[in-house]
């Protein structure tokens, strides 16, 4: 049986029977993971990544999924795509396609992890990116920074690999 990314429950509840051979229940996955959605913009062979907080490091825009503000949970996940990229840059985007999840730890919360749900967009006016956002910048797709999170790479190289 397949899932769709937009029902991140059945996905966890038929993929996620062990990790590290222990069992995950329900329990586990509602306190230790959080999920978030982000949209994945290229443009010209380039990518737009955004650094904000004290970390410094280069990240696509995106956030955690707001489950208290939906009642349409067949699109909870592109919603905060959108809802995100209007937050952190003032866009409007348009999703194209998913693109690579992944299940990442959370480096500033010890034993926490984060389901990460990446769409392909594009987008619609002039960046105007929010107070959170300390700098945005497109980037290379062959010259990527060192200082970015751990899902850039892989998200940049599965883009490749499926536009070839």
């Amino acid at each position: 049986m397949t899932f769709g990314v937009k029902q991140p429950y059945l996905y966890f509840k038929y993929t996620l029977k062990l990790y590290k051979n222990k069992p995950i229940t329900k329990m586990t996955i509602k306190e230790k993971i959080i999920i978030a959605s982000g949209p994945v913009i290229i443009k010209d062979n380039k990518v737009l990544l955004v650094r904000h907080g004290d970390k410094g490091i280069w990240k696509f825009p995106g956030g955690k999924v707001e489950f208290d503000n939906t009642t349409d949970w067949q699109n909870i996940l592109e919603q905060t795509a959108v809802r995100e990229a209007k937050e952190e840059l003032g866009i409007e985007i348009e999703i194209i396609k998913p693109l690579k999840p992944m299940l990442i730890p959370r480096p500033d919360h010890s034993g926490e992890y984060a389901l990460l749900i990446h769409f392909l967009a594009k987008f619609n006016g002039e960046i105007k990116p929010g107070e959170d956002i300390d700098e945005w910048q497109w980037f290379s797709l062959d010259s990527m920074p060192d200082n970015c999170a751990p899902n850039i790479k892989p998200v940049i190289d599965e883009y490749l690999k499926l536009s070839n």
